[in-house]
């Protein structure tokens, strides 16, 4: 399941980070990769331990914390530090799909890594190619989101970025640890959060709203890890 989550950054974040990007030091993307990933990843990235990574990330944390869309969909317990990455003259990222474990730099800890997340930082008419392939059971899916907006899709996903052929495509990316495993469930959740939402916005004093908001609860209770 791919959500898109729009706005995540204000116009005035993304500008702000952009300006502070364009002064990196990026490093060779495969610096970071696996050894299955090596071959098919051409992009550039910011070391996770680089200063600048963590002060623009922390930025992104603050934002998702105040973002319910990203909560209802992703129920996170843990999210990984966000990275950044560029692309630019041709370069790709080709199939691969993402660790099942992350480790935290700098700590002991890690991270399950049931979702994966993008948050695009550049405006999608300013670049050419650099669409999010993602592949699930209905095939390729592709995705090019507007500046501060981000997609949501399971770490299980095999998946691409395509050549970047004009301009500059900057993106940070992460994951997150669900408290809720199971994709199936996760969307179920998902998909009855929101229609409480809509009824509650629409009939407020509808009587079935507590028994739905009682039938959730109950069922995050008990797929639900802590």
């Amino acid at each position: 399941m791919l959500i898109a989550i729009p706005n995540v950054l204000t116009p005035e974040q993304v500008a702000a980070c952009t300006a502070r990007l364009a002064g990196a030091q990026w490093a060779d993307g495969r610096e970071s990769a696996g050894y299955l990933s090596q071959p098919v990843k051409h992009n550039a990235q910011l070391a996770d331990n680089d200063p600048l990574a963590r002060e623009l990330g922390d930025t992104i944390l603050s934002a998702l914390e105040k973002n319910s869309r990203f909560f209802a969909a992703a129920l996170p317990l843990k999210v990984l530090p966000p990275l950044f990455n560029r692309y630019a003259g041709e370069q790709v990222y080709g199939r691969h799909i993402d660790g099942a474990i992350r480790p935290v730099a700098g700590t002991r800890h890690r991270v399950r890594t049931d979702l994966s997340a993008t948050l695009f930082l550049c405006a999608p008419e300013s670049y050419d190619g650099g669409e999010l392939v993602v592949q699930d059971t209905f095939g390729e899916r592709s995705v090019k989101l507007a500046a501060g907006d981000l997609v949501l899709y399971p770490g299980t996903s095999v998946h691409r970025v395509a050549p970047v052929t004009r301009g500059v495509r900057l993106a940070a990316f992460f994951w997150i640890q669900s408290m809720v495993r199971d994709a199936t469930q996760r969307s179920i959740l998902f998909e009855l959060d929101s229609a409480i939402q809509r009824l509650a916005k629409d009939v407020p004093q509808h009587a079935a709203l507590v028994e739905l908001a009682g039938v959730y609860h109950n069922l995050l209770r008990a797929w639900a890890d802590s």
